[in-house]
């Protein structure tokens, strides 16, 4: 059968043997919002556990609103035009108002990716900044998290008289979900505070899984972090397999952010009767498979329905090749996965993106990991813990020699942005 990945912008059509096929697995479908700019103006005039944003903004000096970097395709040109007219219509002047970009320790976008983000209007009309982590001094400290990590939030947001999150919420490999607090924590916070959210203690923790928050130490300490640093209003939206919005939530930070929550484990939960052999996925395409670092996620999600030593073949298009230096450093220049994650596990070791180290090696540890990419060279991936194949096709091949002739195969195109589980 034919089947398309998401890979890169366009996509990867593949084909898989039918015979070994028991699911493509994707999302449940749930028709996309009409009118979405009339359903965000809905959700803030009549939001979840907080009065309306126009009475919320009235009286207010000003205000910050966060949005997230350009690796996540939250639609906020659809969104903020909405937010916006609210906050001046309710007294706060344009001049008063800071889009703040949630960048947590990536890269600072600019130029066409910061308009990418917010819209060109938007782009010409409102102050943006981009986080900076790495700046200590740009943060105010709030205390510490009751597990003694030290608190520090982007210092402009902290001084906003009204503060406001945006996002998208869907699963999340770490942190059961993304949306709602994680804008804050790692998004707006410092370095200091990011290192002790992603430390190998909390991520290696089983309940730091994909889908999980009752339990997940990821959510609870970003959770804290954003209480401490206040949100008076949140706005997050769900989307669908073609990324059309089909549900805006708004309002209190934690109520709105798990209505968001319901629907989109009731939209992206697929089941499979039994473990897999083999699971074909992606890293969802453009913005998510841009790295090395982001394909992660993409492995880390089939686990769920995959035997124990069975193949994830990984198909992610990594046009901006490995990710940061200090994670490219952190793979290159280490002997071996295992020894890597015991350093990184003494709580004297700190480089950053070291997190993600933790999560290959939680996928290499359970599977093996062939690759398809077009970013990156055939001895690049292999020195990534991962098995460089000239195709999926090819792929798909050298896992049937594995696993033998009927092996039990399962199809993700969409990666990270599917939960796949076993049924009962």
């Amino acid at each position: 059968m034919r089947v398309k990945l998401d890979y890169g912008k366009t996509g990867l059509e593949v084909e898989v043997p039918d015979r070994n096929v028991v699911g493509v697995l994707g999302l449940h479908p749930l028709p996309p919002l009409p009118d979405p700019s009339a359903a965000v103006r809905r959700a803030l005039a009549d939001p979840i556990g907080c009065a309306p944003l126009r009475e919320l903004a009235r009286g207010r000096r000003d205000a910050c609103v966060v949005v997230c970097d350009i690796t996540r395709p939250v639609p906020n040109p659809l969104l903020l035009p909405p937010l916006l007219e609210t906050l001046e219509g309710a007294g706060i002047p344009r001049e008063r108002i800071m889009l703040l970009i949630a960048t947590g320790i990536h890269r600072p976008n600019e130029g066409a990716e910061m308009e990418s983000i917010v819209g060109p209007e938007v782009m010409a009309g409102y102050r943006i900044a981009n986080h900076f982590a790495h700046d200590l001094g740009s943060h105010r400290h709030l205390g510490a998290t009751t597990g003694g990590a030290p608190i520090y939030v982007d210092a402009r947001y902290c001084a906003a008289d009204l503060k406001i999150v945006t996002g998208l919420v869907e699963p999340h490999f770490m942190a059961g979900f993304s949306g709602g607090r994680k804008v804050v924590c790692p998004g707006i916070a410092a370095l200091e505070t990011v290192k002790r959210f992603h430390s190998a203690r909390i991520l290696e923790h089983p309940c730091a899984d994909t889908g999980v928050v009752e339990g997940n130490p990821v959510h609870a300490f970003s959770l804290e972090v954003a209480k401490a640093a206040g949100v008076d209003f949140s706005l997050n939206v769900t989307f669908d397999e073609e990324r059309r919005i089909t549900g805006v939530f708004a309002g209190e930070v934690e109520a709105a952010w798990a209505a968001g929550v319901a629907q989109a484990r009731a939209m992206t939960t697929a089941p499979v009767d039994a473990p897999v052999d083999v699971v074909v996925t992606s890293s969802a395409g453009y913005p998510l498979d841009t790295t090395y670092y982001q394909a992660v996620k993409g492995m880390v999600a089939a686990l769920p329905i995959l035997k124990p030593g069975g193949t994830i073949l990984l198909a992610a298009r990594m046009s901006e090749g490995i990710g940061s230096p200090d994670f490219a450093r952190l793979l290159l220049e280490s002997p071996d996965l295992d020894s890597l994650v015991e350093r990184i596990r003494r709580p004297d070791h700190f480089v950053v993106d070291q997190w993600e180290v933790v999560m290959l090696h939680k996928a290499v540890a359970q599977a093996e990991v062939l690759c398809y990419s077009e970013g990156l060279d055939a001895a690049t991936i292999r020195r990534l813990y991962a098995t460089p194949v000239p195709s999926v096709e090819a792929g798909i091949a050298r896992a049937l020699d594995r696993h033998g002739p009927d092996a039990r195969i399962a199809v993700i195109p969409k990666g990270p942005y599917v939960m796949p589980v076993l049924r009962g």
